[in-house]
């Protein structure tokens, strides 16, 4: 009972971890929320499948087996113990009762026994009567099916344990255990390639798997993923997918509505059906639930501009692709033409972010977080902060070296601290979440602007033109203008080549010549001078750019947006500079989508919950038993005297409580008319 006790709280333990913390998720979700080292230790236990880990389906087992075997054992004894009277107890066991009475009845022994039998029938009791002698003994009981309390709060345990194996993944991991079930070959790139060893019947027990399916497919099976391995769970209907319904609150963009329009054909009766699956409203045919799980791209068409962030170049290239889609890419890096791998990996049309606060946009929501649009409280649906920020594209630059880098990049400006800026995303292999550039967007709402005043910071002449421009408008007679045009051409070059980090770090002398490095006790006012020597030139590289696109000069004064224009300014300076750690040569922005939907339905079939309702029957009627029926046993002897009887009685219960107490004070008060005054 000790060892069952045990087990039981490790389940209890383990549920509470299975219920607070979000199960089945990526690596990455539990990294960033514990750290490296805690999901390390955490990993050993399986945290993140915490209810099919092998450890948990053990001390499930061995729960059932230990509860069983005691119920097995000491079912027998408690039914055995509620049938019986015992009738056995004798008067000389009276002294043990610390709650009994004797008395002398002036009544005859008939007479007492007969008024004791009306008495314990109006109060409930069932007796027995047993003559030893002269002596009759009514052996009484009452609530004894308190006892079956226990019984049925220990078959609970069994019953609900017994549904939770039943819906895990014990039943299919007993078949590959057992070796009629491997997993999906890695060569297996279609399902006519997935051998039938790797495949489970429309009959198993019971699964949980995916169905993915863009819209215009038709499935018949479902993905189980069971560690690290995969399975195909055959289906006894077909699924094809109509069409991916999402619809949003006008107020702010919001997800409203996720459903999937499909066709479902049962095999066994042909019956064809049109249903509308969606969040909360899930479709049960032949003991499979399907549920809306999450969907993703079915392969859209995008359109893609692939634009320079290296060289003097600013034009655009367009290429078209599909999600899920590799094609290889040329582009200037450093002076040389590469050859890079694209890889197209996700289209969103839709994410919600919170542009509340600064890092609003740090990751897009997924799926989970999206939803709870549609299951969410009010409140969250009239956040004002809360928008609709428009489709991204996420793609993968794979360079010669077999090095990928991952980049995400939203097609809309959106508004961030006043601003309207374009978010370029990218997640080095080390890092653990994407980290943003905000490119400014220009008088049109493009970023044709800025990539051209990053082309004239790539361009020797226009940064020597617009050296020379600057120090032409300095008018102090005392400064040597050919000076201003060396340092102002410096500054230039140097932050169009690695930032204002590279600006300070050749003042400090990092990799420059001793020969060529600046003095150190003149160092800090160099840093100022180079600053601005570089923001005043790059006014007007700005607008030797804007010639370019033929749009007017400005002069920052005067200009009705003289303020906008320098919010601009600021934020294109501060992006050029990131850009020297930017690492790829081009960056693809979204120019448009044909979106291609693809949901993804959850088919589960789980016999278990019916068990487990069961079991939680149990549990009520044991709980209820257990405490709300008391058991009470009362023994009452009557002996025939010369002047009437002589009454000796005795009441117990496994529990003393007040109530009992005061029903022995009111047996006491009942039986004291039959004493002789």
């Amino acid at each position: 009972m000790r060892f069952a006790i045990y087990l039981l709280m490790i389940v209890c333990i383990a549920s509470a971890v299975g219920t607070l913390l979000e199960q089945n998720r990526e690596e990455i979700f539990y990294i960033d929320r514990f750290g490296t080292y805690w999901y390390q230790v955490f990993s050993k236990f399986s945290v993140s499948q915490i209810y099919n880990a092998p450890w948990f389906l053990v001390v499930m087992a061995f729960l059932v087996v230990s509860t069983t075997l005691c119920l097995i054992r000491n079912v027998p004894k408690i039914l055995k113990d509620m049938r019986s009277f015992k009738e056995y107890v004798r008067q000389t066991s009276l002294r043990a009762f610390p709650h009994k009475i004797e008395m002398q009845s002036a009544y005859n022994a008939e007479q007492s026994v007969a008024m004791s039998k009306v008495w314990l029938k109006k109060n409930g009791y069932a007796f027995k009567e047993k003559q030893d002698g002269e002596t009759l003994l009514l052996a009484a009981k009452k609530g004894s099916s308190n006892r079956l309390g226990y019984i049925f709060a220990h078959l609970a345990i069994v019953v609900i344990c017994v549904g939770g194996l039943l819906d895990s993944e014990l039943p299919n991991r007993l078949q590959i255990w057992l070796g009629s079930k491997s997993p999906i070959p890695m060569e297996a790139r279609f399902v006519s390639d997935v051998p039938e060893i790797s495949k489970f019947g429309a009959n198993n027990i019971s699964f949980r798997g995916n169905i993915a399916m863009s819209e215009g497919e038709t499935a018949n099976y479902a993905l189980l993923a069971m560690g690290e391995n995969s399975y195909l769970q055959q289906l006894p209907f077909s699924v094809k997918l109509n069409k991916f319904i999402i619809e949003y609150y006008q107020s702010n963009g919001m997800p409203k509505r996720f459903a999937s329009d499909v066709t479902i054909t049962d095999f066994e009766t042909g019956k064809v059906e049109n249903k509308i699956i969606e969040v909360n409203h899930p479709y049960e045919i032949h003991g499979v639930t399907l549920y809306q799980s999450s969907f993703n791209d079915g392969g859209s068409k995008l359109k893609l501009a692939v634009l320079p962030v290296q060289g003097d170049k600013f034009s655009a290239t367009e290429l078209n692709t599909d999600v899920g889609d590799t094609m290889e890419i040329k582009a200037q890096m450093a002076g040389n033409e590469r050859t890079y791998r694209l890889t197209v990996n996700d289209f969103r049309p839709i994410n919600v972010e919170n542009l509340a606060a600064a890092d609003g946009l740090a990751k897009p929501k997924d799926f989970q977080a999206q939803i709870l649009a549609v299951t969410g409280s009010a409140a969250a649906k009239h956040n004002e902060n809360v928008h609709n920020v428009g489709p991204l594209v996420r793609y993968t630059l794979t360079d010669e070296r077999n090095q990928s880098v991952e980049y995400q990049n939203y097609m809309l400006p959106v508004q961030l601290d006043g601003r309207l800026v374009y978010l370029i995303g990218m997640k080095l292999p080390t890092d653990e979440g994407f980290s943003y550039m905000r490119i400014p967007a220009d008088e049109k709402g493009g970023m044709d602007e800025f990539l051209s005043l990053r082309a004239a910071f790539n361009n020797p002449e226009m940064r020597l033109r617009a050296a020379r421009a600057y120090a032409a408008k300095v008018e102090d007679p005392r400064i040597d203008k050919e000076n201003i045009v060396v340092l102002a051409n410096r500054a230039l070059e140097i932050f169009a080549r690695s930032g204002f980090k590279g600006l300070d770090d050749y003042v400090d002398g990092v990799g420059v010549p001793e020969a060529e490095r600046v003095p150190e006790n003149i160092r800090a006012p160099m840093k100022t001078i180079l600053r601005d020597y570089l923001i005043f030139s790059a006014i007007d590289l700005r607008n030797f750019a804007r010639q370019q696109l033929g749009l007017p000069e400005l002069n920052y004064v005067g200009q009705v947006d003289a303020e906008k224009q320098a919010q601009w300014f600021d934020s294109a300076i501060r992006a050029l500079s990131d850009l020297a750690f930017y690492p790829a040569p081009v960056v693809m922005q979204l120019r448009s989508f044909e979106h291609i939907q693809a949901s993804v339905l959850q088919a589960t079939r789980s016999p278990g919950k019916f068990v487990v309702y069961l079991g939680c029957l149990f549990l009520i009627i044991g709980v209820f038993q257990m405490f709300y029926v008391r058991e009470r046993r009362l023994w009452l002897w009557v002996k025939p005297e010369a002047q009437g009887s002589e009454i000796k009685a005795a009441m117990t219960s496994l529990k003393r409580t007040l109530d009992f107490q005061r029903e022995f004070d009111q047996f006491k008060q009942d039986f004291s008319e039959l004493e002789r005054k």
